[in-house]
Formats: C-alpha cells, structure tokens, sequence
C-alpha cells in the first residue's frame, strides 16, 4: 500500500510501552535494556533506567543469561532479516564473489559480516578506504573466505573484536574467542595441505588472526608462519589476490627475525631515542589550537601526546617482548582511531591532520623498537599515510581550500619529511631482503613446512594470557581519555589498565599469567589438537613444526556509517 506522499509504505513495527524517557524524546524504539539502554550508551547520555527503581537488581542480571551486544539496530535487523529470507547479499557494490551462502550461517554471524561489509561499503564510497589499514583489503578477504572455512571464522573473529571493543560486552569477546579458536583448527589443517590453491586463504587468515594478536607469543609465531608461507608462495606469488598488499608491506620471507634478545640501546641511542619523542610531543602541541572546535579529535591528540610522554619517562625496552608491549597500544589505535573518526557526521581538514599525525608516531619510532617496529606497526602506517599527504597536497591547489585550512596544512610537514625517510628505508630494506630471498630460494627451491623448528610452548596453560596491559580505550567510555573525568578503578574489556595511566617510571611493566583476562584462543575450547599436552614446552606448532601460535582478541571500535566525502 503506497504512503500519504505516493510512496512505500512505512514497515510496521513493535512499539515500546516502557522504553525510557531519552528514547521517548528521540522517538526512537527503546531495547529496554538495563541498567542502561543501547541507544543511550551509544550516544553517551544519562539512561533514566539508572534511577528507575523497578530495574532488576544486580543478582537478578546476573542470573539471566547473556547475549553478545551485536550492537543491532531497527535499520541493521531489517536489512539482515531480508538477506536471510531472500539470499540477496546486502552490499553489492562491494562486488563481492563468490557470495557467502546465507544458509550456512547463523542470524549472529550474518551481522558480524554485514557489520565488516557496511565499514568498507561506505568508506569505499566515500573514497576514504586508503586511509585506514584493512579495509581496502577487506572485501578479497570475504570473497575468498566464502570457499574457506577457517578463513570465514578468521573474518567473523575480527568482526566480533570489533564489536566487542564497541560494546564492552563480555559476551562478544567470548563470541570472538571463540571463533578464533575454530580459524585457528582450520589453519592448522589447511597448512597440512598446503597449496597453491589454498595459499591465499591461509596467508589472508594468518594475516586476520595477526591483527587480532595482542601478546607477543602469539604475534612473534604467525610472523614466521607468514614468513614461511611467502617462502613457499614464490613461485607463484605474482598470481596472488594479495600481491599488492604483499608489496606494499614489504612482506618477504625474511621480513621478520624472530630475535627474543632485543637490540641493546646505547648511550647515544637513547639520546637520539629521546630527541625524537620530544619532537613529537612539540609537534603534537602545536597541533592543539587547531583542534579547539573538534573536542574528539583533541581527545585522541591529549592521548597520543599522553601515550609519548610515557615513553619518555619509560625506561628503554630491552627485549622483543617489551617492545611489543611498548608499541601495543598505538598498534591498536592505528586500526581503530581511523575507523571511528572517518566515520563521523563531521569530515573536514582536522580529520585528515589527526590521523596523519598517528600514522607519523608509527613511523617515527621505528627505531626506538628495531626488532618488532617496522613489521608491527611501522609498515602498516605507511601507505595511508602517503596517501593522507597525495589529499592534502590535491587539496592545498584547490582555490576552494579555506584559508585556515592552509596554515594547517603546514603541520603536515613533519608527516611529509617522516614519510618521505621511512618510505626510502624500506624500498633499501626490500631490496636486501629479496636478494636474500633469491639467494636462499637457489638453496632450498622445496623448503617445506617441517623444515622449521621452534620452540612451541604457548599452550602450557601458565604461559597464556595477554603479554600487555597497554590496551586502548574504547570510545564509549570517555572518563578513560585524559581530561574528560576520573578513571573508574575498575578496568574494564581494553579498556587501559589502571597500572598503565597511574604508575611511574616503567610504565608498560607486563601482565602474564593465566588468570588474566585476556587469554589466548589457542586455550579456547573451540581449539584442540590431538596429542596436545599442557605444560609440554615443545610441541608441533600451528605451522607444522616451524612455528608458536597464541590467538588473541583485538579491541574493536564502533562504526558510524560515512556521508560523502569531502576529498577525491
């Protein structure tokens, strides 16, 4: 039946008789959830369920079992009910082929695809992909992954991550643990059988699970495994899916050492370490008046400077491990302050310079971590950061470009001039590398997966757990960002521990053990190998016999879909 004005009618739905005030106001469908519904959490505001004094009591939440907060809307639910009706894939644009069969997943895990096909839908459109670390990459990884089992749960792990760090729900990253723990049960199968048909689908989900690595254990083993598979990928690493990503990194099979020691810094390192970040912190504070009018975007600038004056204060890492520790937590900026800025209603100039600027920090302290920097965090910025540079010059030509937007434009100069040295580093350092590639190539052309041996002991259960407390605050908890509140003292899911804000001097001191919360999906039920034995310190890896393995949650941030953009 056609509506008042000639067109569809309005779809019927559910009315709230008992929503709360805020969503009355907002004329907007209430999830009656307590203490505090979803839409309130989501815009930040005060839910009067909080004072309601008919909300259940915390025993009575306690003893209703929980979902994962899929963080689902009116709009989202309508759009994956039709797609589970219909098969009809929700975002053609993306090109996408072959389709994931609907069929064979759960309404849960059609959000958790809808939720990583809606990000790179709309930051496609609006051409800010670039910008980000893993979007452009993201739709390859959901074609392929529709032939590959163990790929999918790679991609609904990441999903779930996502959500989890959006929401704060428990329950979420249990979904993504779990999910990890079956990815990673595939992988070691798919590695059993390894070819050149299956190559990309077990190289796209050792990249997967290594952005959802949060402790060095578990990183450290699917670099070498991805070393090892590009090793036995060359022949036809050409014909790859991933082959500019490949470039692009500079991913070699010698890329990365494995080296546990640690480079010692000496005295005029440390100098020269120090000269560094305080260039950075001199550049971030000229940043500042820039960002008067943007209070979100200062928010993420006070903590990158935070961030570096705790390094400064820190004293120098001295292993691998501690290294990744250090660097932890701008990792985990990188790909999710993209994702949450690019997605809000306000696209201007500032956004441009924040992100350049935390692109510009990974690049720049390369040195500080020389054994894990450049494959952690360093190459990973690069290319957004070149491609923030390309907009920013287009846009310094346009006459339309205001006249404050050109001063602030020279605080990209930093960005430029750092770009500019770390991308001829790297062209040097591939060069090397794939001499020594070739050269070892002619020496072992049919190296194979059990020619690699190391030692394997991340599944003894007291090894397992996050290797770093340095996690980044979701953007749904303001109090945790420096200068909008007192922290609470409890912490909570990545949320930075408190040990990690209040402590002096070594500031980024790690959390082992197995009571952490956060521990390894390769404990997960959802992962087992036949013949596992705990507390074995060498065991067959998830590689064959050449690697370690330790799955771990990423934190997520949420996604506000993208109006048009305002670069080209």
């Amino acid at each position: 039946m056609a509506g008042p004005g000639g067109g569809p009618s309005r779809r019927s739905h559910t009315k709230s008789r008992k929503g709360c005030k805020t969503c009355k106001k907002r004329h907007i469908r209430c999830d009656e959830t307590f203490p505090q519904c979803r839409n309130c959490t989501k815009h930040q505001v005060r839910c009067d369920y909080m004072d309601n004094p008919t909300a259940p009591t915390i025993e009575e939440i306690a003893t209703q079992p929980q979902q994962p907060n899929l963080m689902w809307t009116p709009d989202i639910e309508h759009s994956v009910d039709v797609w589970q009706q219909t098969g009809r894939f929700p975002f053609p644009e993306l090109q996408i082929y072959p389709q994931p069969h609907w069929t064979a997943f759960s309404r849960d895990d059609l959000r958790l695809l809808y939720h990583l096909s809606q990000i790179s839908n709309d930051m496609i459109a609006s051409k800010s992909s670039k910008l980000t670390l893993w979007v452009e990459y993201m739709p390859r990884f959901i074609s392929l992954a529709s032939s590959h089992s163990f790929l999918m749960h790679a991609v609904l792990g990441f999903s779930a991550t996502h959500l989890a760090w959006a929401s704060q729900s428990q329950e979420t990253k249990n979904l993504a643990f779990q999910h990890s723990g079956i990815a990673l049960n595939g992988l070691h199968d798919a590695l059993d059988a390894f070819s050149k048909q299956n190559s990309d689908a077990v190289l796209a989900a050792s990249l997967l699970l290594s952005w959802q690595a949060n402790d060095w254990h578990g990183w450290s083993s699917l670099m070498s495994g991805i070393k090892t598979v590009l090793s036995n990928m060359q022949p036809w690493k050409q014909e790859s899916m991933f082959v500019d990503y490949i470039t692009s990194q500079g991913l070699t099979s010698h890329q990365f050492s494995g080296h546990t020691s640690g480079t010692p810094v000496t005295p005029d390192a440390r100098q020269q370490h120090l000269l560094t970040l305080q260039n950075l912190h001199n550049s971030l504070q000229r940043l500042q008046p820039y960002l008067i009018s943007h209070e979100n975007m200062a928010s993420w600038i006070q903590q990158l400077q935070s961030y570096i004056q705790r390094l400064q204060s820190s004293s120098p890492a001295q292993t691998a491990e501690q290294q990744f520790s250090y660097l932890y937590v701008l990792r985990k900026w990188l790909f999710w302050v993209p994702i949450q800025l690019l997605g809000s209603q306000r696209r201007d100039f500032s956004v441009l310079l924040v992100l350049a600027y935390f692109y510009t920090t990974a690049l720049a302290l390369e040195p500080l971590f020389p054994d894990v920097g450049a494959s952690f965090c360093a190459n990973l910025g690069l290319c957004p950061l070149e491609e923030i540079i390309r907009i920013t010059d287009a846009l310094q030509t346009s006459q339309s470009f205001a006249q404050n937007a050109q001063a602030a434009a020279t605080m990209m100069e930093l960005s430029r001039e750092t770009a500019m040295s770390y991308r001829n580093q790297m062209d040097w350092r591939r060069q090397q590398m794939e001499s020594e590639e070739l050269q070892a190539i002619r020496q072992a052309p049919n190296q194979g997966f059990s020619q690699f041996d190391f030692d394997f002991n991340v599944f003894n259960p007291s090894k397992v757990g996050s290797m770093s407390p340095a996690f980044a605050p979701s953007p749904l908890t303001p109090a945790s960002i420096p200068g909008m509140g007192e922290r609470s003292p409890s912490t909570y899911y990545l949320e930075v521990p408190v040990t990690y804000g209040t402590l002096g001097g070594d500031t980024f001191s790690l959390t082992t053990g197995a009571s952490s919360s956060y521990v390894s999906p390769s404990a997960s039920p959802a992962y087992s190998r036949a013949g596992s034995v705990p507390g074995q310190d060498h065991m067959e890896g998830i590689y064959g016999e050449f690697g370690q393995v330790g799955y771990m949650s990423a934190p997520s941030s949420g996604f506000v879909p993208a109006p048009s953009t305002l670069w080209a």
